[in-house]
Parts: C-alpha cells; sequence; structure tokens
C-alpha cells in the first residue's frame, strides 16, 4: 500500500467511527479505481475489513444510547443520558434541545 492516511497511522482503538469510515472510504475508491498493484489491492482490502469491523463495533457501542441537551438553572446546555428502556414523556422533554 503506497499512501497511508493520518487515519491508518493511528491504532485502531484510538480511530473514531468518522476517521475509520473515511478510511474505508478511501480504500473503496481506490479498489474501484483498480490502478493499484494486486499485493497493494489485497493490504487495501484487508485494511478495509479490519475497518469496516471497527465501524460496526462504534456503531453496536452507540446502540441505543440516547442523548438530551438541556438548559440549566445557569442557562449552560449540559448532555444528559437517558437510561436505557426509558422514553421520555414530552413533559420531560419541555426544557430540551433539539
Amino acid at each position: 500500500m503506497k499512501s497511508k492516511t493520518s487515519a491508518a497511522t493511528k491504532t485502531e482503538e484510538n480511530l473514531t467511527f468518522e476517521e475509520a469510515l473515511a478510511e474505508l472510504e478511501k480504500i473503496t475508491r481506490e479498489l474501484e479505481n483498480g490502478s493499484t498493484s494486486l499485493e497493494d489491492s489485497i493490504a487495501l482490502y484487508e485494511r478495509g475489513v479490519l475497518l469496516r469491523t471497527i465501524c460496526e463495533k462504534k456503531l453496536k457501542d452507540a446502540e441505543g444510547r440516547w442523548m438530551i441537551l438541556k438548559k440549566n438553572k445557569d442557562g449552560q446546555t449540559v448532555q444528559e443520558e437517558i437510561p436505557a428502556g426509558k422514553i421520555p414523556e414530552p413533559n420531560d422533554l419541555s426544557d430540551s434541545i433539539f
């Protein structure tokens, strides 16, 4: 593989979802272009499989996490996690920001 993105130099654990997805999209374009050697194509494909796994894990970890933005008494916006399985009632959201 000739070119590496900045995300490729990070360890897999430190990649954000957005970085992993951007690198995966770049790899897809390179493979679709067809201008890489067989050896480079295999390396890109293997990296792509790893990145797909990272993206899937990050999505699964985020699944079910709901956050509400609220204003506290000082007027500052704060983020509050909604417990899993609790769907807020409309009255509970009256001071939330969407």
